[in-house]
């Protein structure tokens, strides 16, 4: 195993190749992780081009990360904002609502965390709530379903036609892969906190998850606010995918100036109308 006084001797990828060799490390896994941080770091780097130019130009953005439990939203936006100024960004993961929100406009509370003139929002789950897990959880009537599913489009089209970019992801995770990170998390005392009793429900309730999560595809997939895909089996690979997606959809000063590959793999990060090749959704 690699220790910190070896990372801070190998000041190029040559040299931790050699420490490795010599410590009997496999090679491979040591430089696909190398790999991984040097493409993370431009592409971060690119990111930070892009608020300045968002800051810049007055834009609001509004990224939004959907997805079963343990598909990585979590920790592919801590990677998004890791190196942002926080002054224009920021997260928005809000909680369960309070009895006054309760007795509001359902989007009303998302409105009053939407990122202000030259700022992006990270959502940690968003108003999507409602399309899945709360009909499933049984944490809405059907009525209040019926009624979101009916509006949404038209809160996102008054969304877009004011100027806000909404990007709307849906981390997509296999069964088996959830189980496997669930397993990982109720094993490990530094994730313990992330297992929590809905959790404990998902692979029971999987397939019906799948039916309400297809029915939010179809019904609020538009041309102005489409959903992506992103394949999240491979956590690193989904970030760089999902990184790159947002750099893509922006011209911005700089761009392309670290050398990051900016094009995506369509085979990771697609549209929905392509998700008939996909396996896992």
């Amino acid at each position: 195993m690699l220790t910190k006084e070896d990372l801070i001797q190998s000041e190029t990828r040559k040299e931790l190749v050699e420490i490795s060799k010599s410590k009997g490390l496999k090679l491979k896994n040591i430089l696909r992780r190398t790999q991984y941080e040097e493409e993370l770091l431009l592409l971060q780097t690119e990111l930070a081009f892009l608020q300045q130019h968002v800051e810049k130009n007055n834009l609001r953005i509004a990224i939004l990360f959907e997805g079963r439990d343990a598909a990585g939203k979590g920790g592919s936006i801590k990677r998004f904002v890791e190196h942002l100024n926080p002054h224009t960004s920021g997260v928005v993961a809000l909680t369960k609502p309070t009895d006054i929100e309760r007795g509001q406009w359902y989007f009303q509370r998302y409105i009053e965390v939407l990122p202000n003139r030259g700022e992006i929002k990270f959502f940690d789950r968003s108003w999507y709530n409602r399309a899945v897990v709360e009909p499933v959880m049984g944490f809405c009537t059907r009525e209040q379903y019926q009624t979101f599913m009916a509006q949404v489009t038209h809160f996102e089209h008054m969304l877009h036609e004011d100027g806000i970019k909404i990007i709307k992801f849906w981390f997509d995770i296999s069964k088996e892969e959830q189980k496997k990170r669930f397993d990982d998390r109720k094993n490990n005392p530094l994730k313990a906190w992330k297992f929590s009793p809905v959790d404990m429900k998902a692979q029971d309730m999987w397939d019906e998850n799948t039916q309400y999560k297809e029915k939010m595809f179809a019904n609020s997939h538009t041309a102005f606010c489409p959903w992506v895909i992103v394949n999240t089996n491979n956590k690193h690979t989904a970030r760089l995918e999902s990184l790159r997606y947002v750099l893509a959809q922006f011209d911005y000063e700089d761009k392309g100036k670290t050398g990051a590959d900016l094009l995506t793999d369509p085979n990771v990060v697609f549209n929905y109308f392509r998700k008939s090749k996909s396996l896992n959704l």
